[in-house]
């Protein structure tokens, strides 16, 4: 995926074609920063003495979408992707044996169900729990582009650090 390949975003139209056009922008992003390396670039942790990797931030954002979409929004009880492990701590960014294509399977796969969670919704107003605190959609959009734009500032320095590309 090139920038070209990016879906744009919504310039002038209601509030949920905006919001849903930016968040597709950012996924896409993400995306365009991880094309045309190989399996061990993707895994590379760049930026020492940082964990984060291009292929850890995929799997981290499989992760988020489907706790704030699936979980939060659509009220589903859909357990992580990537589990604890035995220290008690979340492998999303445990990427040393971590299969890229399937990584990348989950975190589109995840993707199309928060747009169909999103698209079934009646409106942005909708409320979804976790615990006791409740949080619209209208919010969720909102967090999940802020949540994609700092990743993916991360991913663009990531990036640069493997093989210098650079770029929006």
């Amino acid at each position: 995926m090139n920038s070209e390949q990016r879906t744009p975003p919504v310039l002038v139209g209601d509030e949920r074609a905006t919001l849903t056009s930016i968040l597709q922008w950012q996924r896409d992003t993400l995306m365009v920063k991880c094309a045309g390396l190989t399996d061990e670039q993707l895994r590379r942790k760049a930026v020492a003495p940082s964990g984060l990797s291009l292929l850890g931030l995929v799997r981290h954002l499989a992760e988020v979408e489907r706790g704030w979409f699936r979980n939060v929004v659509g009220g589903e009880d859909v357990r992580g992707y990537f589990p604890k492990n035995e220290a008690g701590e979340w492998t999303e960014f445990h990427v040393e044996d971590a299969d890229p294509a399937e990584s990348f399977r989950i975190w589109e796969d995840t993707c199309a169900r928060s747009r169909a969670v999103v698209d079934a919704a009646e409106s942005l107003d909708v409320q979804g729990r976790y615990g006791e605190q409740a949080y619209s959609l209208h919010y969720v959009l909102a967090h999940m582009i802020e949540e994609y734009a700092r990743h993916n500032g991360h991913a663009d320095l990531l990036r640069e650090a493997i093989d210098g590309v650079t770029g929006e």
